[in-house]
């Protein structure tokens, strides 16, 4: 067993849970120090499942092709045969939580992410964890938003999409420095127009060794387009020592067989009724039913991320509350990797 890779992901839980096996905190959202400029419209899958046009608010850059796992419709996936016991540990009964939204203790609530072009240079980047880390260098801008805010204690995600070349730079634990370089605790490197995944045994800025952007609400997504095209990604309380692809990383010394491990796959079941619900959360309830979303970390259960936007009304978003454990089942999409 190597304890590095358990060390890093205990970490990058401090905003919610400390440990994995510690219970559930409070009822908190995670705070962000910006946003990203947004534009009127975003891209869609195409029909063919062998490409995705490209995302106004990314630069036009597609979130990996239409094949990837992020973009698969899992609506008519099978039924996990443990589907009952997971559902039961993460809790049957608690509501959902959004993770995102405008402001939470006068910062930006959610993830956030910044794009940029061929002229940003790269920065360079010392990690603690250089071993599951990308090298870079990583085209982080000066003032980049970071989660938290710029004195946060939690995870303090840095997201940069490099849109020329479509890539996805990810930090985890990231504090920039006096000489324009950073540190942080991990960081990966995703090309946008691969599926390739990370190898084996790996983290990532996660604690699933998943890329963060592609399972983000986007206001331009739900808003503007109208619908989302992708899983999503949420946070459990405790979770197995394991995994299943595409993650590729566990976070949890535990081998509980109805633990979630990491890369589970849920989706909202085709019969919930969604419709009295604002048209924002109607928005995401289709995209749980169609692409479900991914056990991507350790933290509060239930708690599903977005990125945070001005836009957004949080009283609208609250209506995700209504959605509990019971309204969700887990398909097989393949077996537990262990750790």
């Amino acid at each position: 067993m190597r304890l590095l890779p358990l060390l890093v992901l205990v970490a990058c839980t401090a905003k919610e849970s400390t440990s994995d096996d510690s219970a559930p905190t409070d009822d908190t959202s995670t705070t962000t120090d910006d946003t990203s400029s947004t534009t009127d419209d975003t891209g869609t899958s195409d029909d063919t499942g062998e490409g995705r046009t490209g995302d106004a608010d990314l630069g036009g850059c597609a979130v990996f092709p239409g094949d990837n796992p992020w973009n698969t419709d899992i609506s008519g996936a099978p039924l996990h045969a443990r589907s009952d016991a997971f559902i039961n540990n993460i809790g049957r009964s608690t509501g959902l939580h959004p993770d995102f939204g405008t402001t939470w203790q006068g910062a930006p609530n959610g993830i956030p992410f910044v794009t940029v072009d061929a002229s940003q240079p790269g920065v360079a980047v010392s990690f603690m964890y250089a071993d599951e880390s990308d090298a870079g260098p990583y085209p982080v801008p000066e003032g980049a938003p970071i989660e938290g805010g710029p004195n946060g204690s939690g995870d303090r995600h840095v997201l940069v999409v490099q849109t020329d070349d479509c890539v996805l730079y990810e930090l985890y634990d990231a504090w920039p420095q006096s000489d324009g370089s950073w540190e942080a605790g991990s960081g990966a490197i995703f090309d946008l127009s691969s599926n390739d995944l990370r190898p084996d045994g790996w983290t990532s800025a996660d604690a699933a060794g998943l890329p963060i952007l592609p399972g983000l609400v986007r206001y331009e997504e739900v808003v503007t387009l109208g619908r989302i095209d992708h899983a999503l990604r949420f946070t459990v309380s405790r979770s197995q020592r394991g995994y299943i692809h595409p993650a590729t990383h566990a976070a949890s010394s535990d081998t509980d067989p109805d633990r979630p491990p990491m890369g589970l796959r849920l989706r909202l079941k085709a019969a919930t009724d969604c419709s009295g619900f604002s048209s924002e959360v109607q928005v995401i309830c289709d995209a749980l039913k169609t692409y479900g979303m991914f056990v991507a970390d350790n933290g509060s259960d239930w708690y599903i991320s977005g990125a945070p936007d001005e836009r957004w009304s949080d009283d609208n978003l609250r209506d995700l509350r209504e959605l509990t454990g019971g309204d969700f089942e887990v398909v097989e999409t393949g077996a537990v990797i262990p750790y």
